[in-house]
């Protein structure tokens, strides 16, 4: 009588174990290579102007003695408290018409309407070709946005890219699920908001997080389009002017040489809503993975 086997236990092989080690030490290396600048620079920020200024090399530890003379410089100017806001406000908005415009626009080119080829090419052409900079500012000045904030969300909130990741999206959900929801009588809006939308959440997550990074660190448009209203400029034109206004310090007959930190903090001060905010999306976006509803 022969014995049963017991179930067959894939057990790696030397080769997995390199190749594991491989990935291991690569991905070590990536995130060393990325959290060092950013470790050098928050250091200096807290170093002692002087003693920085007169270091070559790589700062692993604030040098001269803890100081946060360099933030003092920063906060004393109120303007950037404005430049938060502005930028936080911009943020929100743009990202939130953003996932709104890429969300509908991308359900209606996954459906089957007649159109739907002639819409998918016309809706790539613009990642090919654009217009370029002199008539975008045509564009935004007969429609009388220039000098309004208006010119730093909406053209923003627009991404084709963003709208094919979306209808891929939308595409590898079953279609029976929609159909389903057609037969039990929802609309188009039901089945959208209620039926496809949680399970796309992954892609709109992606989407949500790099409009936000792209629309924090923005300033190109505030420069063009609101270069006179101080008002309006996002935090990153005043730090782009603080920058440069602390350029020549060592000219001075008695310098500061704290304000030689400005350059090293006003990056953490610009960066660090984004790096706390990411570890929120990263776990958003490792569990929000795309689930199947439909039964066999």
């Amino acid at each position: 009588m022969k014995k049963s086997r017991g179930p067959l236990i894939d057990r790696p092989t030397p080769a997995d174990y390199v190749v594991d080690v491989i990935v291991v030490l690569l991905c070590g290396l990536i995130a060393f290579c990325s959290i060092v600048p950013l470790w050098h620079v928050i250091m200096s920020s807290f170093s002692d102007g002087k003693t920085l200024l007169t270091h070559e090399g790589m700062v692993w530890a604030p040098l001269g003695g803890f100081t946060l003379e360099g933030y003092s410089h920063i906060f004393q100017n109120s303007e950037i408290i404005r430049g938060y806001v502005n930028s936080f406000l911009y943020t929100v908005w743009a990202t939130a018409l953003c996932w709104l415009i890429s969300f509908t626009g991308a359900y209606a080119m996954s459906r089957d309407t007649k159109l739907k080829t002639f819409m998918r090419v016309f809706l790539m052409i613009p990642m090919m070709f654009g217009g370029g900079m002199l008539p975008t500012y045509m564009v935004i000045r007969a429609l009388g946005w220039v000098a309004t904030p208006w010119a730093l969300i909406i053209p923003g909130c627009t991404n084709t890219m963003f709208v094919i990741m979306m209808m891929n999206g939308f595409l590898s959900v079953p279609r029976e699920m929609s159909e389903a929801a057609t037969i039990d009588g929802a609309n188009h809006f039901v089945t959208l908001f209620a039926i496809l939308r949680p399970h796309v959440r992954n892609m709109s997550f992606v989407i949500i997080l790099n409009s936000v990074v792209g629309q924090w660190n923005a300033w190109l448009q505030a420069s063009i389009y609101v270069p006179n209203n101080r008002e309006y400029w996002p935090l990153q034109l005043f730090v782009r002017e603080l920058t440069q206004n602390n350029v020549n310090f060592l000219q001075a007959s008695n310098p500061d040489y704290s304000r030689y930190l400005i350059q090293f903090a006003v990056i953490v001060v610009a960066t660090l809503p984004i790096i706390i905010t990411f570890p929120f999306f990263q776990k958003r976006l490792e569990s929000a993975a795309l689930a199947g509803g439909v039964k066999e």
